[in-house]
């Protein structure tokens, strides 16, 4: 014996499709109003930077921002992940007429720094500084502030 399919059984809402489409586009949205968004500071310049073996970072439009020539003397400080570069003529590191900044070992073992890491480079002119933040202290600024693209410890 062979069984006929049953056609499927769709109730009328007793309104037309077109009536449907016309009725859906006489309705606004509602949407949030965009919150606005912070202008990038005019006075700092940031760039990218690769850490390399002798623990050197270069950035030509960053370090040039700053005005500094190779001979300028530099201090630097640090935190955990972040190494600061201030001109100073009583510093103990001299500006190669590269434009590298070069960290010393031991002030890359004390903020966390290690050949092959990133950092975004920060320079503010007016104040004289150059900065570089490692992207694990990025990520941490970007996750305290709710906006993390995966929550923490997951990979993309």
């Amino acid at each position: 014996m062979t069984e006929w399919p049953l056609a499927p059984v769709i109730p009328s809402s007793g309104v037309s499709a077109s009536q449907q489409r016309t009725r859906s586009l006489g309705r606004p949205l509602p949407l949030a109003s965009p919150v606005p968004v912070p202008a990038l500071p005019e006075d700092v310049v940031y760039g990218i930077g690769r850490i390399d073996a002798s623990g050197r970072i270069a950035d030509r439009a960053v370090i040039s921002a700053l005005g500094w020539r190779g001979g300028d003397r530099l201090t630097l400080t640090a935190d955990a992940g972040v190494v600061t570069a201030r001109r100073d003529p009583g510093g103990m590191i001299t500006l190669p007429a590269r434009a590298y900044i070069a960290i010393p070992a031991p002030l890359r073992r004390r903020c966390g720094l290690r050949a092959g890491d990133r950092v975004l480079l920060a320079a503010a002119p007016s104040a004289g500084t150059l900065t570089a933040y490692s992207l694990a202290m990025v990520d941490q600024a970007i996750r305290a502030h709710g906006a993390s693209p995966h929550p923490q410890g997951e990979k993309p």
